[in-house]
């Protein structure tokens, strides 16, 4: 996931496309001309998906473009049954409700989509034929989708992923001071058969968001009036809700004055048996080589990438770790090894790089 700075998200929320481009209309954002949309879409390769929705082909099609699936936002209302709106006001596309609710802004100088306030970075929104278009990645790695493609074909069939049964809500640490408002969004769950490993769970992610709330009070109490507004806000993304498992990524950032903010990025993967929350060498330890094998690629892959600031001799925790499907991916904070304009530096781990002899890594989780 990439950083994306404040400054970006303010300029990119100043002036959103209209409502009518969702269907198909005719409008373009201000100042994007007919014939510059036409160039850009005339370099755009792609091919026609049919989108099947657990079987049956819905109305709309998707495309098959840069390597990857296109599903129309619209789809996601009409095929899936997302409630879908636009606030004017806020200039915001919202689909979609509880812990998965997205939200999507669009202006002629980029594109943001945010899933429970947080930014996902990753992932762009395309503008074809006055329609809106996200990667079905999206879907699948944020909002609890999952899809059969054949590329024969030219088919995709969306399912709804059989997730764990526990219930994710948000709740909000939130203080309205005169130029320093703070707004922080974090998970709290119910439902699990143990009402102690639900209260530890609900404990830990809560008293982080505090301790940051608690450094956000401490600033704006140093605040003095010539001092420009100061902000806090917060979010979080569900990556993982299956085999007992649940995996998030929470974000704090702040601004309190300077060329930008600065963010501070969490991760918690726990046990719904007990609440326990799992570190790398509960999931990978079965093999005694997987520290060895985690060290090597991430070294690799900080000194190869751009904004290498040096100093990285092994991982110092097991903590900075999110799942996804198959996958474990290990950050670090920014200016950790790397340049600001890093943001958060992600190295990915298949599960079968680090258990090679195709275990499990929940397997001592049942």
């Amino acid at each position: 996931m990439k950083n994306i700075s404040k400054k970006h998200a303010r300029r990119w929320g100043a002036g959103m496309i209209a409502a009518g481009m969702l269907l198909g209309g005719s409008v373009l954002p201000a100042g994007i001309t007919q014939a510059a949309a036409a160039s850009s879409q005339a370099k755009a390769v792609s091919s026609t998906v049919v989108l099947k929705v657990n079987g049956k082909i819905a109305a709309q099609t998707g495309l098959f473009q840069e390597g990857q699936v296109w599903v129309p936002v619209a789809f996601m209302r009409d095929g899936l049954g997302l409630p879908l709106s636009y606030d004017k006001a806020e200039k915001t596309y919202t689909i979609g409700t509880g812990s998965t609710q997205t939200k999507l802004s669009i202006t002629e100088y980029g594109t943001t989509i945010k899933v429970n306030n947080y930014y996902i970075g990753e992932y762009d929104v395309k503008n074809l034929g006055n329609r809106l278009y996200v990667p079905f990645a999206l879907l699948s790695d944020y909002l609890g989708y999952r899809g059969d493609w054949s590329a024969a074909s030219g088919r995709l069939n969306i399912m709804k992923k059989v997730q764990n049964a526990v219930t994710i809500t948000t709740e909000s640490y939130a203080k309205d001071y005169k130029d320093a408002p703070i707004k922080l969004d974090y998970p709290q769950i119910s439902g699990l058969a143990s009402a102690e490993a639900e209260k530890a769970i609900n404990a830990t992610i809560k008293q982080t968001v505090l301790n940051y709330a608690a450094y956000a009070e401490d600033e704006i109490s140093k605040k003095i009036e010539e001092d420009r507004p100061y902000e806090f806000e917060g979010g979080y993304v569900v990556t993982y809700n299956q085999d007992g498992v649940l995996s998030l990524i929470t974000n704090q950032y702040g601004y309190t004055g300077g060329a930008h903010g600065s963010t501070l990025r969490n991760a918690f993967t726990f046990s719904l048996k007990d609440g326990k929350r799992l570190l790398l060498g509960d999931l990978f330890g079965s093999n005694p080589n997987y520290k060895k094998l985690l060290n090597a690629k991430v070294s690799t892959e900080l000194k190869a990438n751009g904004g290498y600031l040096g100093g990285f001799t092994g991982l110092n925790t097991e903590k900075y770790f999110y799942l996804k499907e198959g996958k474990a991916v290990l950050f670090f904070q920014q200016y950790e090894y790397t340049a600001y304009a890093a943001g958060f530096p992600e190295v990915t781990f298949t599960f079968k790089e680090l258990l090679p002899g195709g275990s499990s890594p929940f397997a001592a989780l049942k």
